[in-house]
């Protein structure tokens, strides 16, 4: 009786018995690469290639281009309340460093105004001190007044140059001043201090026109006569005049 290989449950027979087995490779025949598959590769590994060449390229022209570290120069050392030493060095050819401010100005005060030494400055003290504006026609109309108490060319007369009697010792206005700056105090704050000057200090603090503030001066108890309501009142250009040294 002849020896058949049996069916296995998978439908395959077995090898017969003695029969060599197949070699496995034998089995399974290699698939054969595609061409494109392999160009497609080879492609790939020329940009890989190329991109690292180029990387490499880059890296040396960065180290050549980078300027070489600055030589030392100086050192300065610091130590701190714990007893800490902290080391700062600094290069040699490092470059001071430019600090821009800004603009700065002063306004003018009592030694500015006595230095000036006139009758203007004077009156533009007066104004000053009073906080009232420094404005030509308030100093014009301070000008005009100290005039009419004295004349211009000795408006300094017992340090006093608008007459006035507040602090000068002399109730009439007739009394005197160690300097013309104290006068200038004592003016300023006889002008806030009396009720009846009210007038002359809204003139002043608003720059009024001229003829405002005069009208205010005629008006207020300053002056007995009321300087005649105007009538004394002299409008041409007062002649600017420095007083004697010692004077301020």
């Amino acid at each position: 009786m002849t020896n058949h290989s049996e069916p296995t449950k998978t439908g395959r027979r077995t090898p017969a018995e003695g029969a060599r087995p197949e070699h496995p490779k034998a089995a399974r025949p290699k698939a054969a690469r595609p061409k494109a598959a392999r160009s497609r590769r080879r492609q790939v590994s020329r940009v890989v290639a190329v991109a690292a060449g180029i990387a490499a390229f880059a890296l040396v022209a960065i180290t050549a281009l980078a300027p070489p570290p600055l030589p030392v120069h100086q050192s300065y050392s610091y130590s701190s309340a714990r007893g800490a030493l902290q080391v700062i060095s600094v290069p040699g050819s490092a470059a001071g460093i430019t600090v821009t401010r800004d603009d700065y100005s002063s306004t003018p005060g009592i030694t500015t105004f006595a230095a000036g030494s006139t009758n203007r400055d004077w009156a533009t003290l007066v104004m000053f001190l009073a906080g009232f504006p420094m404005t030509d026609s308030n100093i014009t109309v301070m000008m005009r007044w100290m005039r009419q108490e004295n004349g211009p060319d000795d408006w300094w007369n017992r340090n006093n140059p608008l007459n006035n009697g507040w602090g000068s010792g002399g109730g009439s206005g007739f009394g005197s001043y160690d300097t013309l700056v104290i006068a200038a105090e004592n003016a300023a704050e006889a002008l806030h201090s009396n009720s009846g000057y009210a007038g002359i200090v809204a003139g002043f603090a608003a720059s009024a026109p001229t003829s405002q503030i005069e009208q205010a001066i005629w008006a207020s108890p300053w002056a007995s006569s009321h300087y005649a309501n105007g009538t004394h009142w002299s409008y041409t250009p007062v002649p600017v005049y420095a007083s004697p040294a010692g004077t301020w």
